[in-house]
């Protein structure tokens, strides 16, 4: 019998206090849209937001808006947490591999521990802040 995950939806999370450069991507997280930068120059994406590109360090980037699929890289299970978390254990935190080639890390949710693995095909699952704003979770592709 699998043990169930703790979701963590029911955690308290404050809103994010975005800066310029991150600025796009918090605002269309407000429509369940995933933005991530795109560097002209180089043809790569990047995430987390940052101020100039990862390749060249030139400020040429745009916010193209992605699908958010892709698989999981890694991922632990956590059995100890944080005060926030405590009582919320086990959860699950994952790194996936975007469609685009880049990595994020986030929470998984909807999933059972026996179902997580390197390879399981996941998509976004947008948990609702006090803002208006989501955060970005991951949920196994149905």
């Amino acid at each position: 019998m699998s043990t169930p995950l703790n979701d963590t939806l029911s955690v308290k999370r404050d809103a994010p206090r975005p800066r310029s450069f991150s600025r796009p991507f918090w605002q269309a997280t407000r429509d369940n849209k995933l933005l991530i930068q795109y560097c002209r120059r180089s043809g790569r994406f990047q995430f987390f937001p940052r101020a100039t590109s990862i390749a060249d360090g030139n400020r040429d980037l745009e916010w193209r808006e992605v699908s958010g699929r892709g698989v999981v890289f890694s991922y632990t299970i956590a059995r100890r947490a944080r005060e926030s978390f405590k009582g919320h254990e086990p959860f699950a935190i994952v790194v996936v591999t975007l469609e685009e080639g880049v990595n994020l890390m986030a929470n998984l949710v909807h999933c059972e521990i026996d179902a997580i693995r390197i390879g399981l095909k996941v998509v976004p699952f947008w948990a609702p802040l006090p803002d208006g704003t989501h955060l970005l979770m991951f949920e196994p592709a149905r």
